[in-house]
Parts: C-alpha cells; sequence; structure tokens
C-alpha cells in the first residue's frame, strides 16, 4: 500500500465547515468593496519575475528569500507565483490601456505565496484582498482607502483595531533622509546585527522597521523621514490626517513605519491589532505614484491596501463572528426503481423553484434514510415509494418542530414545500 500524500507545508486545506465561514467572509467584504465602487480583477497566480523584482525591490526580503520563482522549461521564462497583487493590477493596467478612461477603483481577492516558516498567521499559501485607487492624486483617495477599512471593522464587530500613520514623502525627500540616515547609522555600524549591516547602503528605511529589541534605542534616536518633508508632501499629511479627523477616525502617527515595499510614497498606513500575538498587522498599504510609470505605463497617482485573510478571520472569530452551516430546505427519500426515477424528477422540480434539495444516493431502508434525512437539518423530508411514484402523489414530512405527514400530487410539491416553510417562519418569528 503506497503512503498517504499530504499537502505541502504552510499550504493547507479549508474544509466545508470552514470554507462555508470563508465564503460568508468573502460576500460580506464584496458588498462592502461595491459599497465604494471598486470593481473586481482577476490577474493570473504566475507572472514574470522582472515584474516582482522591479516593483517591490531586489533589496527587499520578498525578492531575496520569499519568491517562489522557477524556470519555465518549455521556453526558459523566468517565472514566479506572485507574493502580493499590486504589482500584477498595475501590470493589467498598463497592459490593457485602462487609465485612458480616468480613474480606476479595483479590488482583488485570491491566493499569495511566500517561501516563508509557517507559523500562526504566516503561511507559504496565504490569501489577500485589496483595493487599488489607480489615477488618483489627492489626499482624499487615500483617505477614503482607510476609512473604508474603518466601515468593515465596524461591520465585522472588530475591536482593538488601531491605525497608524505616517508619510514617506516624495523620492527626492527620501534620498536626503536616506544620506542622513546612513550617516547616523555608520556612527553606530559596530551595534548593528547581520540584517541591519546587509541593508545599510542597499536599503537602510527598512532598518527602522527591524523587530531586533537590542537595536530599538538606536532606531529611536534615528533621524525621522517626516522632519524632511516639503512643503507639498506635509500638505498631503496633512490634508489625510483633516479628512480623518473629520471621519472621527482615531490614529497615531508613527515615524517608524516604512512599509517593506520599495514603491510606497507619501501616505503609508496599517491597522495594527494586539490580539493576534507577534502577526499584529491585519491591513496595510498607502500611495506608490512612481510604480505606474517604474513598470512601463505613462505616469499616474495610485494608492491601495491589502489585508490578510487568515488573520482578519481568526479576529473575526475571536469577535464572534461566524457562519451558519449550509442546510437543505428539503431532503428526498426513495425506496425502489420508479421512486427513485420520480425522485429526481421532484428535486429538480424543487430547484427550479429555489428550493435547497438534498437527494439520497445509494440504497437504503426507509427508516435509515430517515435518519440521514433529520441529521441533514432539512425542514422537510419528501418520502417516495413505489406505490406513491404510481399514484403520482408523494409524502411530506416535517422534520422540525410540530406539523403531520401529508400526502402531496407531484404537480402541487413546491406550494406545499412554501406553504410548509412559510408556516415555519410564522411559527419562530411571528407575523408580519
Amino acid at each position: 500500500m503506497s503512503q498517504a500524500l499530504q499537502a505541502v507545508r504552510g499550504m493547507n486545506d479549508i474544509l466545508p465547515d470552514e470554507a462555508e465561514i470563508w465564503e460568508h467572509f468573502e460576500d460580506l467584504v464584496r458588498d462592502w468593496l461595491r459599497s465604494y465602487g471598486y470593481r473586481p480583477i482577476r490577474t493570473p497566480i504566475v507572472e514574470p519575475t522582472p515584474l516582482f523584482k522591479r516593483a517591490i525591490g531586489e533589496v527587499t526580503d520578498i525578492v531575496e528569500k520569499e519568491m517562489y520563482s522557477f524556470e519555465d522549461a518549455l521556453n526558459g521564462e523566468h517565472l514566479t507565483l506572485r507574493p502580493e497583487c499590486t504589482a500584477s493590477c498595475v501590470r493589467a493596467a498598463i497592459q490593457h490601456k485602462m487609465l485612458f478612461s480616468g480613474g480606476q477603483r479595483l479590488y482583488y481577492q485570491g491566493p499569495m505565496f511566500r517561501h516563508e516558516r509557517p507559523q500562526k498567521g504566516r503561511y507559504r499559501q496565504f490569501h489577500q484582498i485589496g483595493a487599488e485607487a489607480l489615477g488618483f492624486a489627492g489626499p482624499d483617495i487615500d483617505a477614503e482607502l482607510i476609512m473604508m477599512c474603518s466601515r468593515l471593522w465596524d461591520d465585522l464587530g472588530l475591536e482593538d483595531v488601531k491605525l497608524e500613520l505616517n508619510s514617506l514623502g516624495s523620492a527626492e525627500e527620501r534620498l536626503r533622509h536616506r544620506a542622513e540616515l546612513i550617516t547616523y547609522l555608520q556612527r553606530h555600524e559596530s551595534l548593528l546585527d547581520e540584517d541591519a549591516r546587509r541593508r545599510l547602503h542597499a536599503n537602510p528605511l527598512r532598518i527602522l522597521d527591524t523587530k531586533n529589541p537590542e537595536l530599538q534605542e538606536i532606531v529611536e534616536a534615528a533621524p525621522r523621514l517626516t522632519e524632511f518633508l516639503g512643503a507639498e508632501s506635509m500638505a498631503h499629511f496633512k490634508g489625510v490626517q483633516t479628512l480623518l479627523k473629520d471621519a472621527g477616525i482615531p490614529y497615531r502617527i508613527n515615524p517608524r513605519l516604512v512599509r517593506g515595499l520599495d514603491y510606497y510614497n507619501r501616505t503609508v498606513f496599517e491597522w495594527v491589532t494586539t490580539r493576534l500575538g507577534a502577526q499584529g498587522t491585519v491591513c496595510a498599504g498607502g500611495r506608490y505614484d512612481g510604480l505606474i510609470e517604474m513598470l512601463g505605463g505613462k505616469p499616474a497617482p495610485a494608492a491601495g491596501f491589502a489585508m490578510g485573510v487568515e488573520r482578519l478571520l481568526a479576529l473575526w472569530r475571536e469577535s464572534g463572528g461566524q457562519a451558519e452551516h449550509a442546510k437543505p430546505d428539503v431532503y428526498v427519500v426513495h425506496v425502489g426503481e420508479k421512486a427513485q426515477r420520480m425522485a429526481f424528477r421532484a428535486a429538480e422540480a424543487l430547484r427550479g423553484y429555489g428550493f435547497a434539495v438534498l437527494t439520497h444516493c445509494g440504497a437504503g431502508s426507509f427508516k435509515s434514510q430517515m435518519k440521514k434525512a433529520d441529521a441533514s437539518d432539512a425542514q422537510l423530508a419528501v418520502v417516495i415509494g413505489d406505490d406513491e411514484a404510481a399514484s403520482g402523489e408523494v409524502g411530506l414530512k416535517p422534520l422540525r418542530g410540530p406539523g403531520i405527514q401529508q400526502k402531496v400530487m407531484l404537480d402541487g410539491l413546491a406550494d406545499a414545500v412554501a406553504a410548509c416553510l412559510f408556516a415555519k417562519e410564522e411559527d419562530e418569528y411571528g407575523s408580519v
């Protein structure tokens, strides 16, 4: 007997009970995104490797350590399983000339891939939902993206999710800050860890985001990017803050918030929680005005965010979020060859009227099938034997609460089922 195969570590099956919660959550999220005018986009899971190297930056953990990249055996093309989707959305917008008709509000959802050590809230295949606003330059779209998130937390009943905010300024302002930061860090180079020394000249801004407790004092005293912001960047940042204050959304300015991807500029933000341990960021984003041009498009502003579904679901469950198990309205029980044929006709007729119907498949006595009907949580059982098939009628038996079994002609079954279900709703909720 061959050994049973298992899923790749860090790439998890989502079984039916869990998948129903995912679907309920995704339905809520889709309605929320559409209420702000965002439209869906679906991009390939596999993209050219240069897309992510150019967009994310070659001196980042994602590109250096985490991407699943390979060479296509057919044509030698270098390909990568997408580690994030912003670059893919921008690539699609450029390729299909989407901005020629004006600004675009887009959203996506789906799996992303990063080769890292699996732990709670961090997987090799994980799922993200994100929004991208392409072609909008003002602080209003930054504020809208943040307000959207705040509304979602309210809709989901999430608590203890806090907003952190910062500005990375323009490319020129970051260059001036970068020079000062390198000079400062060089004075403390002997105290830097290996990762920080590696990034000192390639990506010093990321050192400010270190989780090493031994570097916190050095980082805290480092030059702050906000001190290098010019009048235009500062006005943009204050514009975002004004709109958030008007909306009553509290926030904390975190000068060490830099985000891990090279394409960000000006506004950056994270929604964080203390309820998920070390993996406390549930949503993050910001402005990336240079990315469209960087990937070969005509210069255009852009901003967006992404949220981790696994982390949000964990937080939602902790706050009492759940989904009802899918239950059929009717379970069809049948014994006999003619009864089976009639059972399938009856079930399809009921589905045509919008009822959820589970038809028994396989052998079994009436008694054993009725046990399965009861276990299915269906409200009603349709019972058919060869005698019923010969007379063109079926038995209709309530499985929950009061009621008696009745005989119904097949052409009147849908009306009888509707009457039984409506009567049950009246019993539970009272007449309207």
